[in-house]
């Protein structure tokens, strides 16, 4: 690999790490999701679930992927839950732009060890079935848990089941929980009191259910990857404004929903061309 090529690449897995950096705190997204729309689900997979094996090579891999991570939940965690307060239209709509940009890729990856209709037929039972669900989620759930060091090692496992279990947002359960915004609020404040269980809770969560994935995957890839196109495809529409969210929003408001729509929609096809232009040797 060339020099420049190199560090395109470099920039690319870092631009991933932060749009699954900041889905993962994103209501209604899911970091997992975002990881298997971006390509890189199944080597994060494979890494966690066998950490020692090729090592030095995952590591070198994943930097700039944690590195855009971090940059994605805490640097951009304060500006996202600003534009969310006071542009929650015109946000949802740029991510859901570029979710369905990169859906294709992820159709491609699903079906790269051959597709059979059945695999098709989970895509469409598993997107309506988990769209009822977060439907009935969404309107039914409403629980108070008290936040203490065990709550928040709890927070820390549900925001990482988001990176292993595609599809599943961590955001929303925290938010039913209320739980949400006190987290952010300590990612945004850097509140060791609330960073620490939660980190220890996600890397508890991770090293018990990686592996268990990483079999599955191994037994049936491509329904595994067509469950989680299902999931992505109910997630996304899960996410679509409301008519009520858009009370109040002016026709310049709904204009700029719609020019951040195709740019993400953009920046989402553009990403798959990256991908194959740049795309890295597989890495197991």
């Amino acid at each position: 690999m060339k020099k420049n090529e190199g560090i395109i690449d470099w920039f690319f897995r870092f631009v991933k790490g932060m749009f699954i950096g900041s889905g993962a705190i994103l209501p209604g997204v899911s970091g997992g999701a975002l990881a298997a729309v971006f390509g890189i689900y199944e080597n994060m997979i494979a890494f966690l679930s066998n950490i020692r094996k090729d090592f030095l090579k995952n590591v070198r891999y994943f930097i700039p992927v944690g590195i855009g991570g971090l940059f994605g939940i805490f640097v951009l965690a304060y500006p996202i839950d600003y534009f969310l307060k006071n542009n929650e239209v015109q946000v949802l709509w740029c991510f859901i732009g570029c979710i369905l940009g990169t859906l294709p890729a992820l159709y491609k990856e699903a079906g790269k060890n051959g597709r059979k209709p059945y695999h098709l037929v989970i895509t469409v039972v598993v997107a309506i079935l988990a769209f009822v669900g977060l439907i009935y989620a969404k309107f039914n759930m409403n629980v108070v848990v008290e936040q203490s060091t065990l709550s928040w090692v709890m927070a820390g496992g549900i925001f990482a089941l988001g990176f292993i279990v595609p599809g599943l947002s961590p955001s929303n359960f925290l938010m039913y929980m209320h739980l949400y915004e006190p987290m952010t609020e300590g990612i945004k404040d850097l509140n060791f009191s609330i960073l620490i269980p939660v980190a220890i809770g996600a890397i508890l969560c991770v090293l018990l259910l990686s592996k268990l994935v990483s079999k599955l995957m191994e037994i049936a890839y491509a329904a595994i990857f067509h469950f989680i196109l299902g999931v992505v495809i109910a997630s996304t529409v899960i996410i679509a404004p409301l008519p009520e969210q858009y009370i109040g929003i002016s026709a310049g408001g709904i204009a700029v929903a719609a020019v951040l729509f195709f740019i993400g929609l953009a920046v989402g096809l553009l990403m798959e061309k990256l991908e194959d232009n740049y795309k890295p040797a597989e890495l197991n």
